[in-house]
């Protein structure tokens, strides 16, 4: 009960900073969803970094690590602190840039008029909106997961299950239920402006709490008298196969590369650049984000490895559910009120990044489909009306299907963000050259699509046949080159289909008109 007075506590005072938010709410449309480009610095970084850092940061990588080792970290984690701020440097600021000249708030906007095409959101919206929900799921169904575990015991008779670790916590179903709630009320009254002050508060708290949890769960586990000596207790007790990755094929590793280039095509992440007050705000961001994706990512992985050492005993019900192994150990290794603070941590990593997908969905619904294809003359009051029922209507729409059986956070994320990096192309193409044309970024779209499709097809069918429990996992490819076989990930076939099409057919179509290279290129 201690556990869940604190959590109900921490997601009270949540609320409460989402209501004092909306005090500053100026009542229109852009202050709703891009904060009327007022963000500065601080807060553009901790808002860009809270909403990159989800469950698939802290929940995700401890349960790949308990699974596939160490290897995890420089698989993911190295490369996405250099990867993303490449990407906010190279995309973020010029994006912002035509953002605030010409008035974008979605990645459509700004597609619809580089590329000549008013049909293009049609193709995009979609696409875009069927991987924002399995991202959001990532974070739903961690919150479940997170909050059952860390309050077993606390209602004995109500919520009995077969295993000690769950045994009396709140269902994952409630635990869910009860995370959309508070999110959904911040985000639709405080909009932005609420969005990214929730998310720097957030962000403070699970950085520190994770701090604090990887001592606090390596001093019980260690058993000496110092914290460097027990790291060098544990690290000497991970199994050899954890504490290397030569399990892992070199090219495999390699093009894991090509998933942190996701971030280029986040519509969530568009719409916090365009929040930046100038853009000197960028500077900050692009300078922290690979050290703060240290402070996060370094512990939780470390705590998945040493999940699989002698000096821990996983319950047997638990061994086939990575997405508990973090919150296991949490409840098991603190203390109730350190538990709960530290649960409030996890939780605060998660709703950093669901509140941003959410108001996303809503502006993009707003603008790019109502706006521009139906009501051209919409008021700031029917904009304001549009985006918050979407958004109530994408939180109802992911709830539901996080009620079905949870896969591994880890695989669903990887799965998500290979078809976000395979879209990152068609970013880049539309910033620095000229003779892309709207028919190659329809050829890049839709082959990205087909080709995720038919990857994610198969390994959910070969999964199924093999009679896997979960069926979506991550998935490779062998490819023969030279009479040598190499394993790569899907997301490099992807990516490579993405970027041949695109290139090849905007070579033997008409370009862009004049007037709009001289407006994207002057």
């Amino acid at each position: 009960m201690t556990q869940l007075w604190i959590i109900l506590g921490y997601l009270a005072l949540l609320l409460i900073l989402g209501l004092f938010a909306s005090r500053f709410f100026r009542g229109t449309s852009s202050d709703y969803m891009v904060a009327s480009h007022t963000i500065g610095p601080f807060l553009l970084l901790m808002s860009i970094f809270g909403t990159t850092m989800t469950a698939f940061a802290l929940v995700g990588s401890s349960g790949e690590a308990y699974e596939e080792g160490i290897g995890v970290y420089g698989m993911l984690a190295s490369s996405s602190g250099i990867i993303h701020s490449l990407c906010f440097f190279v995309l973020g600021i010029k994006l912002w840039g035509f953002g605030k000249r010409y008035g974008y708030r979605t990645q459509i906007q700004f597609f619809r008029e580089r590329l000549e095409s008013s049909g293009i959101g049609l193709l995009l919206f979609p696409i875009l909106v069927g991987l924002v929900i399995p991202y959001l799921l990532i974070g739903v169904i961690s919150s479940g997961v997170v909050i059952q575990n860390m309050t077993a015991g606390a209602f004995p008779k109500l919520f009995a299950t077969e295993s000690p670790a769950t045994s009396g916590g709140i269902p994952t179903q409630w635990g869910s239920l009860l995370i959309c709630l508070v999110v959904l009320i911040y985000v639709f009254l405080g909009g932005m402006r609420g969005t990214a002050w929730a998310n720097a508060f957030q962000t403070m708290v699970f950085m520190l709490l994770g701090i604090v949890t990887f001592g606090v769960i390596a001093n019980k586990l260690g058993g000496q008298a110092s914290l460097w000596e027990n790291l060098r207790v544990l690290g000497e007790a991970i199994p050899a196969e954890k504490a290397t990755r030569t399990d892992m094929s070199k090219m495999k590793f390699f093009s894991y590369l090509l998933v942190p280039l996701s971030v280029g095509m986040f519509p969530h992440l568009f719409q916090h650049w365009l929040t930046a007050k100038s853009a000197k705000s960028f500077k900050l961001p692009v300078i922290a984000h690979p050290v703060f994706i240290m402070i996060v990512w370094v512990p939780c992985v470390l705590i998945g490895v040493w999940a699989t050492s002698e000096l821990v005993t996983i319950p047997p019900a638990l061994r086939s559910r990575p997405n508990a192994i973090l919150p296991f150990l949490v409840n098991s290794q603190a203390g109730p009120v350190l538990g709960g603070f530290l649960t409030a941590g996890i939780l605060a990593a998660i709703m950093s990044s669901l509140d941003s997908q959410f108001l996303c969905l809503g502006t993009m619904f707003t603008h790019d489909i109502m706006g521009h294809y139906f009501d051209h003359e919409a008021t700031d009051r029917r904009e304001l009306a549009l985006a918050r029922g979407f958004i109530v209507i994408i939180v109802v729409i992911t709830y539901l299907l996080s009620l079905l059986k949870p896969p591994s956070v880890f695989a669903l994320g990887v799965w998500t963000f290979s078809g976000f990096s395979a879209l990152t192309p068609l970013a880049f193409a539309a910033l620095y050259w000229k003779r892309l044309t709207k028919w190659g970024a329809y050829a890049s779209v839709l082959a990205a699509a087909a080709s995720w499709g038919y990857f994610f097809s198969d390994a959910v069918g070969k999964a199924v046949q093999a009679g896997n429990p979960e069926p979506i996992r991550t998935y490779s490819l062998e490819v023969t080159l030279g009479g040598e076989t190499y394993e790569v990930m899907s997301v490099a076939a992807i990516f490579l289909a993405s970027v041949i099409a695109m290139v090849l057919v905007s070579l033997v179509t008409k370009p862009p008109g004049e007037e709009t290279l001289k407006k994207f290129f002057s």
